[in-house]
């Protein structure tokens, strides 16, 4: 596995390329060079021995040629001069050179101890072939001792073409095929130094191309891994220098993208932990991917990841899957052991070019808030519009009244005429007490801070309240302690605020009851002043709204009453525009108690 591994590698595979294709180049060159060689020494050889054949056929044909005419004696003379010659003068190394006649008679060879076969006639189908005046008669063969031989018959002429016998010549090839072996041995011996040579210089020349390469690629691993200031040498102006270039490029804009990109991801994390209304993600099939800190309050759980959107907001599969496709919104209702929440949740679909739908964003606003207000508004509009019209239908049928003949009888029409006084004074108390809230609630209402001495604002606040405490035959004591002095204060608004306190007392008081109007020191920096009644009392289910505007316990009677539902309201919004609170003890008849708390710091009077 190893093995297989290596030749995986660049390096391995350029050389492995580079050493086939000198070793393909060699062999053709080799076969071609070796083949020229062969047939080049083969043909210089045949044509040595053909040119020595030639030779020899004309030195001969005249001695043939004379054999045919001469007597016996003559003829013996003739074979051995040619016996001579092919001896002396046409001796080749490993080669038997013989002479035939006409009749195809051994009558010379070159070899003494072949001397047996003269006289004696040369079967040889090239020798036929020679003595039928045939050229170019050569075979090559292989003879009992496994040697290889060339064998070259030529006809002896003499004048006219006439054939008077034949030349034949067996000779050796050892020493061509030797020079050939010699041969074969240097284009090996070099073909595989050359082979070195080639894969030393193919290790060198591939380390130059996959050197780069490899830096590039530890580069590339590590731009992976997240280090982004890697950087490249440029080695040259080739490909790969351009690639470097490139690469380093790259890196480059990378790391400023990716810097970029993870500082607005902080922003946006920022963003969205700091965001009032809470910010779930989810993806196609629904599941969370992303929230931040304030839908983890709002929803009162600990993680939404993973979770399904349709789960986490106790929604319909249905009705979800509409949402996440087409948006809008949802009013949710979320009760948890402190409270009960209102949430609108808004569903944006996020659209991916050629995917459709890819992900959902549902922002959850807290409205609990908003729908106590609009809930409130609606109570006030309907409120100041009931407390409005019934005045004014009480004006406008005592004044028809008046129109139809009510007016000509004097004392009825005095009667009609201090109705219609009386609501339109009731109207205008009414009007004047919600522009007075009106100031407060758009921060118009300024202080007129002064040193006011609080026992004496207590003691003429009870003063003016004596009539009509006496008409009802109510009791009134003012009890205040000694530690309290002069404090700053607006002395009109606290004024207002004792007269709704001791107006309300004396309204809800039976006649033989009692009133106490309280001033005291808890601390050191603050002053409580109380007014106690003995009136009818608050049931508990209405003391958390009594400060409310135009809330009545009794709403009819606290309308036949004169009251207007506002004055509660308007003296708590002057206690916290000093800076106090104002708060409420009651038991059902048996009375109530109502405590407004102010500071009694010295630093007030900057305020």
């Amino acid at each position: 596995m190893s093995g297989i591994r290596l030749f995986r590698t660049v390096q391995v595979k350029l050389i492995v390329i580079y050493v086939l294709l000198i070793l393909i180049a060699m062999q053709l060159i080799g076969v071609y060079f070796i083949s020229t060689v062969k047939n080049s020494l083969t043909e210089s050889f045949t044509s040595n021995l053909k040119d020595q054949a030639n030779l020899l056929s004309e030195m001969a044909a005249p001695m043939l040629a004379g054999r045919t005419v001469e007597p016996e004696g003559d003829q013996q003379d003739s074979a051995e001069g040619i016996s001579n010659v092919v001896r002396n003068l046409f001796s080749i190394s490993e080669a038997e050179i013989q002479v035939l006649d006409s009749s195809g008679k051994v009558i010379a060879t070159s070899m003494a101890s072949n001397q047996s076969i003269v006289g004696k006639k040369n079967p040889s189908l090239l020798v036929t072939r020679a003595l039928q005046s045939i050229r170019d008669n050569e075979e090559e063969i292989i003879d009992e001792d496994n040697i290889r031989k060339k064998i070259i018959a030529q006809p002896v002429t003499y004048e006219g073409g006439r054939v008077v016998g034949a030349v034949y010549i067996v000779a050796s090839m050892n020493d061509l095929y030797a020079t050939m072996d010699r041969v074969n041995k240097i284009f090996v011996s070099g073909t595989l130094i050359a082979l070195g040579l080639t894969g030393v210089l193919g290790i060198l020349l591939a380390h130059t191309i996959t050197n780069p390469i490899k830096v590039l690629t530890r580069s590339a691993a590590a731009v992976a891994e997240g280090r982004f200031d890697q950087q490249v040498p440029v080695l040259g102006d080739d490909e790969i220098g351009r690639l470097s270039e490139a690469f380093n490029d790259m890196t480059s804009r990378l790391s400023e993208a990716l810097s970029v990109n993870e500082e607005e991801r902080d922003k946006l994390a920022s963003v969205l932990a700091n965001m009032s209304d809470g910010v779930v993600a989810a993806d196609q099939s629904g599941c969370v991917i992303v929230s931040n800190r304030r839908a983890l309050e709002l929803l009162d759980v600990r993680e939404c990841e993973g979770v399904k959107l349709s789960d986490l907001l106790d929604l319909p599969p249905d009705d979800m899957t509409e949402l996440q496709l087409e948006g809008g919104s949802k009013l949710l209702r979320k009760e948890t052991e402190e409270a009960e929440w209102l949430l609108r949740v808004t569903f944006t679909p996020v659209h991916r070019r050629d995917k459709g739908t890819t992900s959902t964003i549902a922002i959850l606003e807290d409205v609990t808030e908003q729908e106590k207000l609009e809930q409130s508004r609606r109570e006030f509009v309907a409120n100041v519009s009931h407390e409005l019209r019934t005045p004014l239908t009480t004006i406008k049928s005592y004044a028809e009244a008046l129109d139809d003949g009510a007016l000509d009888e004097r004392q009825l029409a005095d009667r009609f005429v201090n109705v219609i006084r009386n609501e339109t004074e009731r109207m205008i108390r009414l009007v004047s007490d919600l522009l007075h809230l009106s100031r407060f609630d758009s921060n118009q209402a300024s202080l007129r801070r002064s040193q006011t001495s609080l026992p004496e604002l207590l003691e003429e606040a009870a003063d003016r309240f004596a009539f009509q405490m006496n008409q009802k035959d109510i009791e009134s004591e003012v009890i205040i302690e000694d530690s309290v002095g002069a404090i700053w204060l607006d002395r009109d608004g606290i004024d207002q605020v004792l007269d709704n306190l001791l107006s309300n007392a004396i309204k809800y008081t039976q006649g033989g009851g009692r009133i106490v109007l309280t001033a005291r020191k808890p601390d050191a920096h603050t002053v409580a002043v109380s007014v106690k009644d003995a009136g009818i009392g608050i049931p508990k289910k209405d003391l958390g709204r009594i400060f409310d505007r135009f809330y009545r316990v009794d709403k009819a009677r606290s309308r036949n009453m004169g009251g207007t539902g506002l004055g509660l309201s308007i003296a708590r919004e002057i206690v916290r525009a000093h800076g106090g609170t104002i708060y409420l003890e009651s038991e059902l008849n048996v009375g109530t108690t109502v405590t407004f708390v102010l500071p009694a710091k010295e630093a007030s009077l900057h305020d």
